[in-house]
């Protein structure tokens, strides 16, 4: 138990944190808050200077105050440079940056990285999940590296 414990800590300390940048409402709820848009921002851990953009519906209501509602599981990711672009260790070619709960148990948000390197580019690809069944809806993005930083890949 002690050794799970100690490894999912681990995976979730190399997990990127989101940081809110701000929400639209899409419709009015009377009790709780509005459904909503949200755009959440985060940096790659690995990948200094790149920045991913997540925009995601957010369901509102009472469902939605009390934490019990499922969110839909269209997403939208643009990612960009911010800054010199460097990396701190060689990267596998493809990893899960970002994992967000989208309801109370089973649904997943995940983003997964992948390593262009024949074009020295990083992929991010968004998409949601179950357990039992996933959803084929998902959006991509591509930032390219400059040729004078190769990628460094395990």
């Amino acid at each position: 138990m002690k050794k799970a414990l100690a490894l999912a800590l681990m995976v979730a300390a190399n997990w990127a944190h989101a940081e809110r940048i701000g929400d639209v409402s899409t419709a009015f709820k009377l009790v709780g808050p509005d459904h909503k848009i949200v755009v959440d921002a985060f940096d790659d851990p690995k990948v200094h200077g790149v920045t991913c953009y997540v925009s995601r519906a957010k369901t509102g209501g009472v469902k939605g105050m009390v934490g019990l509602a499922e969110d839909k599981s269209e997403a939208s990711i643009a990612c960009r440079p911010v800054g010199p672009i460097s990396f701190g260790a060689p990267l596998p070619k493809e990893e899960e940056v970002f994992s967000e709960g989208l309801s109370p148990l089973f649904k997943k948000l995940r983003i997964v990285r992948m390593v262009d390197k024949t074009r020295n580019t990083l992929v991010y690809l968004t998409y949601s999940d179950k357990l039992i069944d996933g959803s084929p809806q998902n959006s991509v993005t591509a930032v390219p590296v400059d040729r004078a930083t190769p990628i460094p890949v395990k």
